[in-house]
């Protein structure tokens, strides 16, 4: 639903009457998680998506009828069913999608308009809605009491978060495509002159020594630190803070050279007076990914981002990062499904 949000508030504050379609239950394999949507105006125009584009055409056909009636209604469309073949889904699974009007002046509209303004601030968020009996359709942002079992609840407003450590090239390309995957990137660089906003569109940029700045950030799970600053003043300092934070993935671009005396490094004391604290201990220093990245063969900035995006989103997802061809089961796994390396 995040992508939708901001065309949905712009046809909503000019009064444009369209529908919203958002898969709310997936059994099997599906190319979309719940919470996927796509929005549909009166006049044809279409943006977002509930699937890899088997079920699109009948979503639309339902998205017009949805404006014409003014009511909702939840569609399920699955590999056994007659319409299989019609609307494409080929890939085996089973999704149902809920489909209702928003009309100019309705709470509907008000709910994307609320939402599109809290995901873009960063706000998280919660929209619940409900799918069976008479208030199908009906959504509710930030529901207090628990929901009832025909409810679904899509998180929102709290995306993954990137923080990339030193401005240089490949910290351009990085940023770019972790920012178009609907990542959160801040690219942190203590040098004025490459930390710009001119060179990191639609990035945060901090200018600030990484390890300072990362220990007063906000970081999580879902948070990955990659630093590129192939430079041990910069390197040790925030490794040190990041390995021993609670981001979901730390990695850090070098030579496997350059990783062994980054190591040797990271495994004694600063000085002699240091205090013991200053040594990574062994289980920190498991969770560095270093050399960074998939093996994908790559060299300019752009593979390399690449190969080093492919692997914090297989590590967020717990898959093994292999050639799917290599694999058995179905390609898309049940969300928190892990596939063993």
């Amino acid at each position: 639903m995040r992508g939708i949000l901001p065309m949905g508030a712009e046809w909503a504050r000019r009064g444009r009457p369209f529908a919203m379609a958002t898969l709310v239950a997936v059994s099997g394999s599906a190319p979309r998680e719940v919470g996927a949507s796509m929005i549909v105006s009166a006049d044809g125009d279409v943006f977002g998506n509930v699937s890899g584009g088997c079920v699109e055409g009948a979503v639309f056909e339902q998205c017009l009828l949805a404006i014409r009636s003014g009511t909702a209604s939840v569609e399920t469309f699955g590999y056994s069913s007659a319409a299989a073949f019609s609307v494409g889904l080929s890939c085996g699974g089973v999704v149902e999608v809920l489909v209702r009007p928003v009309l100019p002046g309705s709470a509907a509209a008000a709910d994307v308009l609320l939402l599109a303004e809290r995901e873009a601030r960063a706000m998280p968020a919660s929209y619940t809605l409900t799918v069976a009996g008479a208030d199908v359709g009906r959504g509710v942002i930030d529901q207090t009491s628990p929901p009832s079992s025909g409810a679904v609840t899509i998180a929102l407003g709290s995306p993954p978060r990137l923080i990339i450590v030193g401005a240089v090239e490949f910290a351009v390309a990085l940023s770019r495509i972790a920012i178009a995957a609907g990542m959160q990137v801040t690219v942190v660089d203590p040098r004025e002159v490459f930390a710009t906003t001119a060179r990191f569109p639609g990035a945060e940029v901090v200018v600030a020594w990484p390890h300072r700045y990362l220990e007063t950030a906000e970081v999580d799970a879902r948070t990955a630190v990659c630093v590129l600053t192939h430079d041990p003043k910069f390197d040790v300092p925030v490794l040190r803070v990041a390995l021993a934070s609670a981001a979901g993935y730390v990695g850090v671009m070098g030579s496997r050279r350059t990783h062994e005396e980054r190591l040797e490094r990271l495994e004694r004391l600063t000085d002699a007076s240091a205090p013991a604290a200053a040594t990574v201990p062994a289980e920190q220093l498991e969770r560095l990914r270093s050399p960074i990245g998939l093996d994908l063969g790559g060299r300019s900035p752009e593979e390399t981002a690449l190969s080093i995006l492919a692997e914090i989103i297989a590590d967020r997802h717990g898959a093994s990062g292999r050639r799917l061809s290599e694999l058995s089961g179905p390609v898309h796994r049940p969300l928190g499904a892990r596939v063993a390396s």
